[in-house]
């Protein structure tokens, strides 16, 4: 980005809910796990005579739930009805895709209008390559999130998109990144030359969205920058070349030729329906973050890590809770949570589901701290190696296993200490001559020497003991 050229950018996000059931069938949504074409029905292939079902209620409970954490004003008392949005595409073997109206409108996250929020059916799965369509997913539902065009940078969709699949792990019955889908709108103003807007369809990752923005960005800048116009149309994104090729002229509204699908009923929301959601609704990142905040006295960043993924909140709340609520194993949990179990699952490339560690694991791997049955080295070595053999093995389990006990014995203790003296004159001088930073060296060697097993404590005490004595 530069100071002569901005870009507006507005996101049509969609995510699959995940209930049991397709929007207007009974057939199940585990699509990926059947062989093609086996979770269908009539509805699904859009067989003539075929009369789609009521709505799925759940899934307009959670875009009522999805509208509610969005700040959007729910649509209330009026009738919502689904309507058919034609386009000719081999995935829509009828002809048309079925999408309400908006649920909530006039919203705002992360300092992004929201639009509308509305529901609507996905299509079956094409492979143009080799012309074939598999329908199992024809029919599962769809929340769409339309925000304002007030994204500035590919940065800021980054963050916003990164925040949003966030709230969807907080909500639940939401399938998340593995399913979302965005399309991107974005405009370029070269020095006050404002460029029409291009639209590029179906990218599936907060990456590939990131990707698109820096790519279309330059593109339309170069062109506004030759004196050319940029075409208002519609792109692909081709995700091996991370470039967007051109596919279409753009659609207007009315090119789909929308009209109230006369099969199904409108939808009224009330007052109660809205409440009865609400009374389901999870606390949400930020509320969590000023609780953890205000009950467990942790510093901002560190709140804000720890929620960050709803699964450590989790982890962080019960093992406190085990450990029983005071300051010093509030600051051991998020010394090993948010510390040395993020390490860890950073380095492994997975989450902490994909660990299948427990509470009880890090419960246990704290209290063996406490009880100085091991070191904090040896701790940060156990917990590496629970999350290697994912929760197979309980930190007790491996202490013993692996022999790494705390050494308090003293005559092992002051064995070690002497041959940290005797191999290191040069440490043994400095202390002497008043370098007190030449014990923490020895206390390093003797930790060397015992294979982190020792107890620091002690080792410092007998230390101190023998080199003063030589004074």
């Amino acid at each position: 980005m530069d100071e002569e050229t901005t870009m507006k950018c507005g996101l049509e996000i969609h995510v699959q809910v995940e209930t049991r059931s397709k929007l207007f069938c009974r057939c199940p949504t585990n699509y990926n796990e059947v062989p093609p074409n086996t979770n269908v029905c009539p509805v699904c292939y859009g067989l003539p005579g075929a009369r789609p079902m009521p709505p799925n209620k759940k899934a307009i409970d959670i875009a009522i739930m999805v509208a509610k954490m969005l700040n959007c004003e729910i649509v209330l008392n009026k009738d919502i009805y689904f309507q058919r949005k034609h386009y000719d595409y081999p995935d829509l073997p009828s002809g048309y895709q079925r999408t309400t109206v908006p649920i909530g409108v006039n919203g705002r996250f992360l300092n992004v209008g929201i639009a509308e929020v509305h529901l609507e059916e996905d299509p079956g799965q094409y492979k143009p390559d080799l012309g074939l369509v598999d329908f199992n997913r024809s029919g599962i539902p769809l929340i769409e999130i339309v925000t304002e065009p007030d994204i500035r940078s590919p940065e800021e969709a980054r963050e916003f998109l990164k925040q949003l699949m966030r709230l969807f792990r907080y909500i639940g019955h939401l399938r998340g990144e593995g399913t979302m889908r965005a399309d991107v709108n974005i405009s370029v103003n070269y020095k006050g030359i404002q460029g029409n807007r291009v639209e590029v369809k179906n990218i599936n990752s907060i990456k590939g969205v990131y990707k698109v923005l820096k790519y279309e960005f330059i593109r339309q800048k170069n062109i506004l920058k030759r004196g050319g116009e940029v075409k208002r149309e519609t792109r692909a994104f081709m995700e091996s070349q991370m470039i967007t090729r051109s596919m279409r002229t753009k659609e207007t509204a009315e090119d789909y030729r929308y009209i109230p699908d006369p099969d199904i009923q409108p939808v009224v929301i009330d007052e109660g329906w809205v409440k009865e959601v609400e009374s389901q609704m999870p606390e949400t990142p930020l509320e969590k973050e000023k609780r953890f905040i205000r009950e467990y006295g942790l510093k901002e960043e560190d709140a804000k890590v720890l929620v960050s993924d709803l699964a450590l909140a989790e982890v962080f709340e019960k093992v406190v809770h085990d450990l029983g609520l005071n300051e010093r194993n509030v600051n051991l949990a998020v010394t090993w949570i948010r510390n040395e179990l993020k390490r860890v699952l950073a380095y492994n490339k997975i989450d902490f589901l994909e660990s299948n560690l427990k509470p009880e694991h890090l419960t246990e791997l704290i209290r063996l701290i406490i009880d100085n049955t091991i070191s904090q080295k040896i701790g940060k070595k156990v917990i590496e190696i629970m999350v290697e053999h994912r929760g197979k093995k309980s930190p007790r389990e491996i202490v013993e296993e692996m022999g790494l006990t705390v050494i308090t014995e003293d005559d092992v203790l002051v064995n070690a200490c002497e041959e940290a003296i005797k191999n290191n004159p040069k440490a043994v001088k400095d202390y002497l001559d008043g370098n007190k930073e030449a014990l923490h060296f020895l206390m390093g060697q003797v930790m060397k020497l015992t294979r982190g097993r020792a107890e620091p404590k002690k080792v410092v005490k007998i230390l101190k003991e023998k080199l003063d004595a030589m004074t």
